[in-house]
């Protein structure tokens, strides 16, 4: 198993050693901070595989802090946060997080979703399915270099982003359920809420400037899931 360096966010120290514990278990390097600056500066300082974030600290907010890694990096986030209304989930995720998990929380299940996460990382990096760019209209898909453009224009797209459009472009057509994306993209052991497909592929389109009510890339199958149009 390759190894990864976790980078804890949390201002409760008692928080970050039984986080340690568990994902120091699995194998991993874990780094600490216990704010949110402390946290910008441990992850200028050092590549990181995996960011888990708490929403509620003292100095930054975490969502702030998400916008700043945001800005320079596409490194997995996952949220910890004690909001339990549904909005504070949806604007973690519109600004980049790739998953949340709800306080309190069972360790256990935090290193579960920190290994689906980095599996579904070395897979991307060692056996991507598709290497060929494709091209669909105005829209070119480079897997190879990750790289998204619509009329020569580049579109900035998170990994997961990324991930979720290669996989619906690699079948174009083909209507996929949330539970399908899920097992796809972010492993076969996921668990969690399956509403987090829908948050990102209102901010794929959101990307790719396409219209939910009349798309030209991703289509809604009402009660299924979603397709990728291939005349987009």
């Amino acid at each position: 198993m390759t190894m990864a360096r976790v980078l804890v966010v949390d201002d409760e120290s008692g928080i970050r050693t039984v986080l340690r514990e568990y994902l120091r278990a699995d194998g991993h390097e874990v780094v600490e901070a216990a704010t949110g600056r402390e946290a910008l500066d441990r992850f200028a300082a050092q590549t990181c595989d995996l960011v888990l974030l708490d929403v509620g600290l003292p100095d930054i907010d975490g969502l702030e802090v998400l916008r700043l890694l945001r800005r320079e990096s596409d490194v997995y986030v996952i949220l910890v946060t004690a909001r339990t209304e549904e909005v504070d989930k949806l604007v973690g995720l519109q600004v980049g997080a790739d998953d949340y998990i709800t306080k309190p929380f069972s360790p256990r299940e935090v290193a579960a979703r920190v290994k689906t996460v980095l599996r579904r990382a070395r897979q991307d990096v060692a056996a991507p399915e598709v290497s060929r760019a494709m091209d669909f209209g105005t829209l070119r898909i480079n897997p190879e270099r990750r790289e998204v453009t619509r009329s020569g224009v580049g579109i900035d797209l998170s990994a997961l982003e990324f991930d979720l459009l290669l996989a619906m472009a690699g079948s174009p057509g083909r209507v996929w359920s949330r539970r399908q994306l899920l097992e796809h993209v972010w492993g076969g052991d996921f668990f969690g809420d399956e509403r987090v497909v829908d948050v990102h592929i209102r901010n794929l389109r959101r990307a790719l400037g396409d219209d939910a009510t009349s798309p030209s890339v991703i289509a809604t199958v009402r009660g299924v899931g979603y397709k990728f149009l291939p005349g987009a």
